[in-house]
């Protein structure tokens, strides 16, 4: 379901993702309205899908997990699912996403070290259906996984 947003929806998500544990009344103050205007626009984003849930950002590396990868996986198509379903089982798989190309598969993996990256794929090596991986290690990441930007585009909040 797709959903129109406006300004005040892209101002609210902009203090969410500042502060995801902000209160109503907190965000209220900031942005200038009625508590109750956010409780129903809170409702009504998360009612659409809009705002899936308000988890934790962990800093992997903070907790050990120093090297990240971006594997891709080349695989028997009718074995697809069996694959992904393998995958899920791993730890380390932090995301997975189906891709046109010559990689069926994107995995991004985080490891510990070099040594626990490789155990790790030849893992990924050994489940039935997977023909052939292409490792690239990422070195830094000068841009993370973020949203808004492209929400105040949409609603004209740059």
């Amino acid at each position: 379901m797709t959903i129109k947003i406006d300004a005040l929806d892209s101002a609210l998500l902009a203090e969410l993702a500042s502060d995801p544990r902000a209160p109503i009344l907190e965000l209220a103050q900031r942005l200038g309205i009625a508590r109750n205007t956010v409780q129903a626009r809170m409702k009504r984003l998360e009612a659409a899908g809009v705002v899936v849930g308000y988890p934790p950002s962990i800093d992997l590396q903070a907790i050990g997990f120093a090297v990240h990868a971006l594997l891709g996986i080349e695989l028997d198509q009718n074995k697809m699912d069996a694959i992904v379903a393998a995958l899920r089982e791993f730890p380390h798989v932090l995301e997975v996403h189906a891709t046109t190309g010559r990689s069926d598969l994107l995995v991004r993996i985080a490891a510990e070290t070099q040594q626990d990256l490789l155990e790790i794929i030849q893992r990924v090596h050994a489940i039935p259906g997977v023909k052939h991986t292409e490792t690239m290690l990422a070195l830094a990441t000068p841009i993370p996984y973020r949203a808004l930007p492209l929400v105040e585009h949409l609603t004209g909040r740059q």
